[in-house]
């Protein structure tokens, strides 16, 4: 197999047609996958020759090796230091980039095709998952609204290797105020069936918060602010905010909060939230005040710039009215990390089907973020924030061995992050390229 892939990349072979080539790479992708998905320890891998960023404050390494073993990375570092091992599967990785594996911090296992996953063939939530999140260099996702019991039997068949898919954190179900069911979501659980997920008291809040992480929610999502429908936007109690994120905080979970507008935006403040899914346009520009309470809190901030620009098409916006909106949200994402606040990338995907990620790199650098700062967003600030710094978010020795291969550099090219070629997660390839 080794000779036929290394045969594959020289262009300069005459004898076989294009077509057969194609055919060729596609089997050869197949059984690797085939491979990369059972269950069991996974494949020893040597990537070489690659251009490797080890974090997104290092200096890249040229010529580089990474060896994996056991689903770990072995070894990092130039080529003519680290000798592949014997037997090894070999990827020649001439011209490409190698990156730790990306985090979204905001997807929602929410798509038709990912519902009722407990009858699903496994190929089709695969099928499903490569084109919204492992196409894209996802190894890791944090799932910010969805149906637990639903995203709950996704993961366990991913983790059986039954399914190709990302390592998956979710908050299951989340928080609605009284009243206070997004518009945009109310014709989707209705027919589905998905039961209201709206709080009306404290009590009954903290019942259903307390079941959820008792059955593995990872984390906490609340609507401090929501859009109802009829131009209303429905707060949720500040008590009853302030109760979630205590009782999150008690079980060591993370809270996500959606803020909509200024109202939103203070009673996740007040709450001590700890990450907020979206910039606000609606809220108008971030006070120096507001931006020290935030970074005060701790708190980590994700953009999902492109969601606005996508919404604003689908609602019949004029491309002036996108722009203000677009130019609101550069200026709260500008300050927050001129500041010194985390940012995470998140991209909103399962609830907008628009998955190509090139876009929201291009408008983060619009904002003033600098290719090292995406690079950030998407691995160490996850990993730090979430808990997982000691082993995952760098390409290092002893790291877990998820990897995104990349066809460009994005040091030269911003758009390079979403030309993906291999996404590996623990040592398996995930996704390939065809």
């Amino acid at each position: 197999m080794l000779r036929t892939l290394n045969l594959l990349k020289n262009r300069k072979t005459a004898s076989l047609t294009p077509m057969f080539l194609k055919r060729l790479r596609f089997v050869l992708i197949a059984l690797l996958l085939a491979n990369s998905a059972s269950p069991g320890s996974a494949a020893d891998l040597t990537l070489v020759h690659a251009k490797i960023y080890p974090s997104p404050m290092q200096r890249p390494i040229e010529d580089g090796t990474v060896l994996v073993r056991d689903g770990l990375i072995y070894a990092v570092g130039p080529g003519n230091k680290i000798k592949p091992p014997p037997g090894a599967t070999l990827f020649d990785c001439q011209g490409l980039v190698i990156i730790a594996g990306f985090w979204n911090s905001h997807v929602h296992i929410l798509t038709q095709g990912l519902m009722d996953a407990a009858n699903l063939p496994g190929e089709q939530i695969s099928a499903q998952l490569e084109q919204m999140l492992t196409r894209w260099g996802f190894t890791t996702v944090f799932d910010v609204a969805s149906v637990l019991t639903n995203t709950n039997i996704i993961r366990r068949r991913i983790e059986t290797g039954e399914v190709r898919g990302p390592r998956i954190f979710t908050v299951g179900d989340p928080f609605y105020p009284k009243g206070g069911t997004p518009f945009y979501v109310k014709r989707f659980l209705e027919a589905n069936h998905i039961p209201s997920a709206e709080v009306e008291s404290t009590s009954q809040a903290i019942a259903r918060e307390q079941q959820q992480l008792h059955d593995s929610a990872d984390g906490v999502k609340i609507f401090t602010a929501s859009f109802a429908g009829g131009g209303k936007i429905i707060p949720m109690p500040l008590e009853i905010a302030k109760a979630l994120v205590a009782e999150g905080h008690r079980a060591g979970k993370p809270v996500f909060a959606h803020p909509s507008n200024m109202t939103g935006i203070e009673i996740a403040v007040e709450s001590g939230v700890d990450v907020l899914v979206h910039t606000a346009p609606l809220s108008g520009p971030w006070s120096p005040a507001l931006v020290k309470r935030m970074k005060a809190n701790r708190m980590a901030l994700i953009p999902t710039l492109t969601l606005f620009e996508v919404e604003g098409k689908k609602f019949g916006e004029s491309p002036a009215e996108i722009r203000a909106v677009l130019n609101i949200a550069f200026g709260q994402l500008k300050s927050y990390s001129d500041a010194g606040g985390q940012v995470l990338f998140g991209t909103d995907v399962g609830y907008t089907d628009y998955f190509d990620t090139a876009e929201e790199f291009t408008l983060m650098a619009r904002a003033g973020l600098s290719y090292r700062q995406i690079l950030a967003a998407l691995t160490t600030n996850p990993a730090q924030r979430f808990g997982y710094s000691r082993r995952s978010g760098r390409v290092g020795k002893g790291m877990e061995a998820d990897l995104v291969v990349l066809d460009g550099d994005p040091a030269k090219d911003l758009t390079a992050l979403s030309r993906v070629r291999y996404t590996i997660r623990g040592g398996r390839v995930i996704y390939a390229a065809q």
